[in-house]
């Protein structure tokens, strides 16, 4: 997949343009790329996305802005795997956002992509003040010369998929539903560092990951997967906490989150090396237990809950 960082400094093939913030790439934006693909494949020409960096609340609305579910680089991976052609990462500035909804559909659209079809949600508003709607930017395919599709909400097992969704499951706990509405598990990536190293004294080694992430669910005890990032990478199943650790605090407080993850039957050191942590279901709360000997007595129950969980869930599977 091809990404430009502003307008393309190349003439795109009949392009179908899909539009949209895209936080998290989830089962609702993969519907609008289905639709791309396929609007693509009709015309002989490229499956395009057009994005924005930053999210346009970082600079309307900053106070107000969402922790975000992904990076930039994390989403045009997954973008990516999505089987794109094409991605337009396009700045977004207060000069963008004063435009108004025939300007940016007149510069930005056909003189700066050279659309031929546009693939929108079924909510999409653009220009200054959010003045374009689905209903103005399909009259103005009908007097300019594009088509538009318009995507339905899409909606697993009664929610209606979205990011904001999303959101408000992770800081519930409940990965297994952010799951569910992504289409994988919700991860966040970092570096390994050393931590205390308790984890290797009592027999239970993990990775300590320094997550370099907006948004982390509820504190509590997960199943989930690390994936090594880089050559040599893997993907394996892992029993994962976020929290504080309060076994072993001393004093009052809440005491510094952290995020560690002990990946199954496997001994390989991984300091200094980038993994991505997958929370794929909900195991328990955070607890502090009366000494050493019932917290490794629990986190050997969370152990084999991880591996009972995989005969559930197919996503958690080891990659060489």
């Amino acid at each position: 997949m091809q990404v430009f960082h502003g307008l393309p400094t190349r003439s795109l093939r009949d392009p179908v343009l899909a539009i949209g913030n895209f936080d998290g790439v989830h089962l609702g934006h993969r519907a609008l790329f289905e639709a791309a693909r396929a609007g693509a494949r009709a015309r002989g020409g490229e499956a395009v996305v057009l994005t924005f960096e930053p999210h346009p609340a970082r600079v309307l609305a900053p106070a107000l802005a969402p922790p975000l579910l992904t990076s930039l680089p994390r989403k045009l991976e997954l973008l990516g795997e999505a089987g794109l052609d094409a991605t337009i990462v396009l700045p977004f500035t207060r000069e963008l956002a004063a435009r108004s909804a025939g300007e940016f559909v007149e510069e930005i659209l056909l003189a700066g992509v050279g659309a031929r079809e546009l693939v929108v949600g079924f909510d999409f508003t653009y220009g200054k003040k959010r003045e374009g709607t689905v209903r103005s930017l399909r009259a103005d395919g009908e007097l300019r010369g594009f088509s538009l599709q318009v995507i339905p909400p899409v909606a697993i097992d009664g929610l209606v998929v979205s990011s904001t969704k999303i959101r408000e499951l992770l800081h519930e706990g409940n990965a297994a539903g952010a799951r569910m509405l992504l289409g994988r598990p919700y991860d966040v990536e970092g570096p390994v560092v050393r931590g205390a190293g308790r984890g290797r004294t009592i027999g239970i080694p993990t990775a300590n990951v320094a997550a370099e992430a907006e948004l982390l669910p509820r504190p509590g005890v997960y199943a989930g997967e690390v994936t090594l990032l880089g050559p040599g990478g893997w993907t394996r199943p892992a029993a994962i906490n976020l929290g504080s650790n309060p076994t072993f605090r001393t004093g009052a407080g809440g005491g510094r989150l952290s995020l560690e993850a002990h990946v199954l039957d496997h001994e390989e050191d991984l300091y200094d090396r980038r993994v991505r942590v997958g929370f794929g279901a909900w195991l328990r709360g955070e607890e502090r237990f009366p000494d050493a000997a019932a917290l490794i007595a629990q986190i050997r129950k969370d152990i084999l809950a991880v591996k009972a969980s995989l005969s559930d869930n197919p996503t958690m599977k080891s990659t060489p």
